[in-house]
C-alpha cells in the first residue's frame, strides 16, 4: 500500500509540478515579473518539501536496512533494524530483523554442538593415540600389524588437530577467544617455530629455508603463544601443500611501520577463482588434502586481533604466499 500510495504521490507531484513551470513561464512572458518571482520560490519551496519528505520516508529507512543487512552478512547475526512505519518498508523490516534472529539461533546450536562434540572427542582420541604409540614397542606386533598401529597413530594425531581447530573455533564463536598481549620478540617466536617444525619437515624431505633479516626487529605487541600458532598452521600447510617442490621458504623483514613474515611453498598454487574465500570458515575448495577447513580462519583472527594484516596468495614462479604483517609496538 506504501508503494502505491507514494508512485500516486509521485505522479501529483509531477503534474503539479509541470504545471506550477507552466504557469511561471505564461506569468513571466506577460511581465508579471512580482508573481513570477512568487511562484518561482514556491516551486522552490514545493522541490525542497518532496525531497525533504522522500528522504526522511523512504531513502533513510532503506539505507538503515542496506547497512543492517551489511552488518547481517558480515557476521553479525542478530543485528536489529529499528522499524520506523508500518507500511512495506517496515514490514521488510520485521523480515530482516526475523531472519537475523533464526540466524542467530542457528548459528548458537552449531557452535555449542560443535564444542560439545570436539570436548566428547578429545578422551577417545587420546586413549587411542596412547595406546597406538605404545603398541609401536611392542616386538610380537610387526609388519603389517605395525604398519597398521602407524597409520592409526598418524589419523589420530590429524583428527586431534581437527577437534583443537574445531575447539578454537568455538572459542571464536562464542567470545571466549582472547590474547594475552605482552612485549613479545617476532624473531625468536619465528625461529623457534622453525626449529620446532623444520626438523619434522627436514625429516620428509622438505627443505626449509630461513631468510634471517641483517638488523634488528624490534619488539612487537602480541600473544607470544597465539603467533606461534599462527606460524605452525602455516608451516604445517606449507608442508602438506608443497607438492613435489619439497621446499618451503620463511623470511622476517621491517616494512614502514609493519613486521613482515612471509611463509612460501613450491607447490601448484590455489586456483584464482579460490583465492577470495580461502580464508572463511570450513572453506576447503578443491585441496585434496583433509583437514577441518577452518586453520586460515583462526589464524585470519589471531592476527586480525593484533591489528594485522594476514594475506594468502600465489607466488611469481609458483607456489603459494602466506605473509603476515603486524604493526611495531607504539613503546
Amino acid at each position: 500500500m506504501f508503494f502505491k500510495n507514494l508512485k500516486l504521490q509521485l505522479l501529483v507531484s509531477s503534474i503539479a509540478a509541470v504545471i506550477l513551470t507552466a504557469c511561471f513561464i505564461a506569468l513571466a512572458a506577460n511581465g508579471f515579473i512580482v508573481a513570477s518571482v512568487i511562484l518561482a520560490c514556491l516551486i522552490g519551496a514545493y522541490i525542497i518539501a518532496v525531497n525533504i519528505w522522500f528522504d526522511h520516508y523512504v531513502s533513510k529507512p532503506i539505507q538503515s536496512l542496506t547497512e543492517s543487512a551489511k552488518h547481517i552478512a558480515a557476521g553479525s547475526y542478530g543485528t536489529q533494524v529499528p522499524k520506523q512505519a508500518d507500511n512495506e518498508i517496515g514490514q521488510l523490516t520485521d523480515e530482516i530483523n526475523l531472519m537475523s534472529s533464526k540466524i542467530a539461533l542457528s548459528d548458537k546450536t552449531t557452535t555449542e554442538f560443535i564444542s560439545q562434540i570436539s570436548h566428547e572427542l578429545r578422551t577417545p582420541l587420546t586413549a587411542i593415540m596412547g595406546w597406538s604409540e605404545t603398541l609401536q614397542y611392542d616386538s610380537k606386533i610387526e609388519g603389517d600389524s605395525l604398519r597398521g598401529v602407524k597409520i592409526i597413530q598418524k589419523e589420530s594425531e590429524r583428527l586431534t588437530g581437527m577437534v583443537a581447530d574445531l575447539l578454537e573455533f568455538t572459542r571464536i564463536q562464542d567470545g571466549r577467544f582472547n590474547l594475552r598481549i605482552e612485549l613479545v620478540d617476532i624473531a625468536a617466536e619465528l625461529e623457534d617455530s622453525l626449529f620446532t617444525y623444520g626438523n619434522l619437515m627436514r625429516e620428509a624431505g622438505i627443505e626449509v629455508n630461513y631468510n634471517a633479516p641483517e638488523y634488528d626487529i624490534p619488539l612487537i605487541s602480541g600473544d607470544p603463544e597465539r603467533l606461534k600458532q599462527v606460524f605452525l598452521n602455516l608451516l604445517d600447510n606449507a608442508a602438506k601443500h608443497g607438492g613435489d617442490g619439497k621446499v618451503v621458504d620463511a623470511s622476517l623483514s621491517l616494512e614502514d611501520d609493519y613486521v613482515v613474515i612471509g611463509i612460501r611453498d613450491y607447490g601448484h598454487g590455489i586456483p584464482e577463482s579460490e583465492l577470495p574465500y580461502v580464508m572463511n570458515k570450513f572453506y576447503k575448495g578443491s585441496s585434496k588434502n583433509r583437514g577441518s577447513g577452518i586453520g586460515l580462519a583462526v589464524c585470519n583472527e589471531i592476527i586480525t586481533r593484533h591489528g594485522g594484516i594476514f594475506t594468502i596468495s600465489n607466488a611469481q614462479g609458483g607456489g603459494c604466499l602466506a605473509q603476515i604483517k603486524l604493526p611495531l609496538s607504539e613503546n
